[in-house]
């Protein structure tokens, strides 16, 4: 499963040399994360609203050079692997065909109180759905 999602650089969101300030990476891998699980038809408020959270419990960015304010980045995605529990995402960030950064994270799967659970059924069917597809 892959997308891609396009986000210009805010003013607000870089540093006092113009440069995209490395946090703002992780907020964009979160929505290019989202985008992603959107265009499957599913939204994190869903998994929420049954109880189910991601959370995050590794990340890691390779900065290749730098992005600048009004700079479109293109974030591509990819879910790399699965377990009833986790998600890995590869995260490729490009401007003009330019490689910025790269990155990963993952997520595990906990209730209201924290507790490490299964995804949700309709999570896992969806991603074996798309497995076969492909």
């Amino acid at each position: 499963m892959t997308g891609e999602t396009q986000i210009r650089v805010r003013y607000a969101e870089t540093d006092r040399m113009g440069l995209l300030h490395h946090a703002n990476y992780l907020v964009y891998f979160e929505q290019a994360r989202t985008d992603l699980l959107r265009g499957q038809g599913l939204t994190y408020k869903d998994m929420e609203d049954q109880g189910f959270f991601l959370v995050i419990t590794n990340v890691e960015v390779k900065f290749k050079s730098p992005a600048r304010y009004d700079d479109v980045l293109t974030i591509r995605t990819t879910v790399s692997r699965t377990t009833p529990v986790r998600i890995e995402h590869a995260y490729h960030v490009s401007c003009d065909g330019r490689a910025v950064a790269e990155g990963k994270t993952t997520l595990a799967c906990v209730d209201r109180a924290g507790k490490l659970q299964a995804l949700p059924q309709w999570f896992q069917d969806s991603r074996a759905a798309a497995r076969s597809a492909s």
